[in-house]
């Protein structure tokens, strides 16, 4: 298994970026100035998208396992990977999510703890409703843990 830095041609994961967030021009407000991951075993399985948040918080933009890839471990070995790469700069890891019960008990389970709510953010940003489970996305929860 392998993970690197993606520096070029980020939008070659366009279909991976898109699991964890619908909305390609939301995509664009953070892909380029981020720093982009993937990880790889055998093929490309998962990709990370982080961002500097100031006061040494590190902001999870976008993170996604390919559904057939998905409850095999690849995304917390990214949000490992992370957690290292990055502990000697940040002491806080950041993610801003939907409430969905697809997200937040990952979240959870990697040791993050609900911070703050952006309410609306979902239904202010984008031009379509977003439903996960059955449950349509409103509120942007972010999540953090010390690294």
């Amino acid at each position: 298994m392998e993970i690197r830095e993606i520096t070029d041609n980020k939008k070659q994961y366009l279909s991976l970026l898109l699991l964890a967030d619908e909305q390609e021009n939301m995509i664009d407000h953070y892909l380029e100035s981020g720093t982009m991951f993937i990880l790889k075993d055998s093929e490309v399985k998962a990709e990370c998208v982080v961002t500097d948040a100031g006061n040494r918080i590190l902001e999870i933009k976008n993170i996604a396992v390919y559904p057939e890839f998905q409850g095999k471990g690849y995304g917390k070995k990214l949000l490992d990977f992370l957690e290292k790469f990055y502990s000697e700069d940040f002491d806080i890891l950041q993610v801003g999510t939907g409430d969905s019960p697809l997200t937040i008990p990952f979240y959870e389970k990697c040791g993050f703890k609900r911070h703050h709510v952006i309410k609306n953010f979902f239904t202010e940003n984008y031009d379509h409703s977003i439903i996960e489970c059955g449950v349509q996305l409103i509120d942007m929860i972010y999540l953090q843990k010390s690294i």
